[in-house]
Parts: C-alpha cells; sequence; structure tokens
C-alpha cells in the first residue's frame, strides 16, 4: 500500500497545491490505516475501514481525529477509484463519528487588553511579540496564515495586509491602527538587524518564524496575562470575530474576513453571540432568573 499513498500524496501535492502540513496530515493517517489493514489494498472491505475508526477512538483519539481519518482514506480510496487500482471505495457508506458541537473560545475584552499589553520590553523581539499579538487581534489571522507573511504582504500607509489561507486563496484585509503602529516599530527594529529576509516574522536567530514559535508567543503572554484556558493564536482569532458579532458586525463580513469558504463555519459564532446576550440580560434585567433567586 506504501507505494500507492506515495502516489496520491504527490497527486495532492501537484495538482492540489496542497501545504506541507496537510501532506503530513495524510500521510500519517493513511500509513495508520495501512498498518491497521494489513492488507492488499484491492482487498480493503468496508469492515476494514470501519473498523479502523473504531480503533481509532478505542486508543483514545478523539471522535474528531477520527473522522479527520476517515476522510483521509476516504479521499485516498477515491483516488485509486479514479486510476482504476480498485472498483468501488468501501469507505463510501462508513459514517462519521458524531461529534459534540464545541463552541469556539474567546476572550472579554479586559482579557484582550490586558494581554495585548504584556510585552513591554524593547528590542526587537517584544516589539515583534507586541506587533503578533496586535495583528492576531486586528485582522483575525490563523496562526499558519500570520507565520507565511512577507514584508511586501502588508501595507501600513493604506492599513491592509494581503493573506494566503487556505487552499492558496489570498484575501485583504484592514488593519486597526494599533497594529499598524505595533508593526512599524517592529519594522525599524528589524532594520537594525541588517536581515534582508522576505519573511515577516523572524526567531531570535533571524530566520522565519513558524507556527509553534507564534503559538508560544500567545501561550507565554497570555498566562503573564493570568488568562485561564488554554489559549492560543485560533483563540484571538474567534475572539476577533466574535467581538465583530457582538458590535454588530454583519455575518457575510465576518465570514469575509475570516476566509470562510462557507457561511455555516461561520455560523457557529451566532450561538456565542446569543450566550452572551443571555449572560448580560441574566446579570442586568430586573426579572431575570438571578434577580428572582436574590430576593
Amino acid at each position: 500500500m506504501k507505494n500507492k499513498i506515495d502516489q496520491f500524496i504527490r497527486y495532492l501535492e501537484i495538482e492540489n497545491d496542497a501545504s506541507k502540513h496537510t501532506l503530513r496530515a495524510y500521510r500519517k493517517d493513511l500509513e495508520s490505516f495501512s498498518e491497521y489493514a494489513g492488507k492488499k489494498i484491492e482487498n480493503i472491505e468496508m469492515i476494514d475501514v470501519r473498523g479502523f475508526v473504531a480503533q481509532q477512538i478505542k486508543k483514545g483519539l478523539s471522535k474528531t481525529t477520527a473522522g479527520r481519518r476517515l476522510a483521509s482514506v476516504r479521499s485516498f480510496l477515491n483516488f485509486l477509484l479514479r486510476e482504476g487500482y480498485i472498483k468501488s471505495n468501501p469507505a463510501k457508506l462508513v459514517t462519521t463519528p458524531k461529534t459534540e458541537r464545541r463552541l469556539p473560545n474567546f476572550l472579554s475584552v479586559d482579557d484582550v487588553f490586558s494581554l495585548l499589553e504584556k510585552p513591554d520590553g524593547i528590542g526587537m523581539l517584544p516589539a515583534r511579540d507586541r506587533a503578533i499579538l496586535e495583528l492576531l487581534y486586528s485582522s483575525g489571522l490563523r496562526v499558519s496564515e500570520i507565520a507565511e507573511l512577507n514584508v511586501d504582504d502588508i501595507n501600513t500607509k493604506e492599513g491592509l495586509v494581503k493573506v494566503r489561507g487556505k487552499g492558496k486563496k489570498e484575501r485583504i484585509l484592514p488593519i486597526g491602527s494599533k497594529a499598524i503602529d505595533a508593526i512599524k516599530t517592529y519594522a525599524v527594529e528589524k532594520m537594525l538587524l541588517k536581515k534582508k529576509d522576505r519573511a515577516m516574522f523572524l526567531n531570535r536567530r533571524g530566520a522565519k518564524l513558524s507556527d509553534r514559535g507564534v503559538r508560544r508567543i500567545v501561550v507565554k503572554y497570555s498566562r503573564r496575562a493570568g488568562i485561564n484556558g488554554q489559549i492560543g493564536p485560533h483563540t484571538l482569532r474567534h475572539t476577533f470575530a466574535s467581538h465583530l458579532l457582538q458590535a454588530g458586525a454583519d455575518l457575510r463580513v465576518i465570514q469575509e474576513l475570516l476566509g470562510h469558504s462557507s457561511l455555516s463555519t461561520t455560523q457557529k459564532y451566532t450561538h456565542i453571540d446569543i450566550t452572551h446576550l443571555m449572560d448580560v440580560y441574566d446579570k442586568a434585567h430586573p426579572l431575570s432568573g438571578d434577580e428572582k433567586e436574590k430576593k
């Protein structure tokens, strides 16, 4: 099966222009399936695919991860079907594990302000960290999008940033004034390094900052700010969207800003907004349940 997996990965890389992260994820999923099935690809049956999904959950993986691995197997077998290696896709009728719908975690305005104030030193690294945090909250970028930014992608004069999102799709986003100021300050500090790197954000060695590096920055300052819970770059993306919705922004506008291909993906933020409104109602309305209990 290994040769067929290699062919599929090359197809994703060349025909679909898949990212390195996506290719690694597919390969890992399919190698796990190959190890479980232990048979030639033409002998794979629906029971093998169903058993693989069950095994992943039994091993302690989340239903979301098991569902993603099932999707990888489906795509792989579809590819083999098109290429004529198999006569049918046995994964087609295997149902995806049902998962609980989790509402995205987001920060309060006070927590965001506290977080953004934490990089308070001088020099290139604190300036970089301020710029990253401000940009994440200002424009709602994914961690991969901010790590892939080049110097030419940011226009501080016009207050715009060009982003390459999922599927290599580009979109132009506005940048807030605070983020622009932070980026300008970082740009001056970066010039002192005399590094002619196209990448916007660099690590302490002067090389391009990785996704993991961005995550570490967010975790570091969220801890300094005393924010409870698991906070990462995606938390700021959720916070960006949630605060816009609470301020009255149109859902379609938020969809465009986030780069969601489907409105249904963006609609999860309406649940957050309703939860927020109910919380405000319970605390403020004289006839809410909380007030009744106090009497």
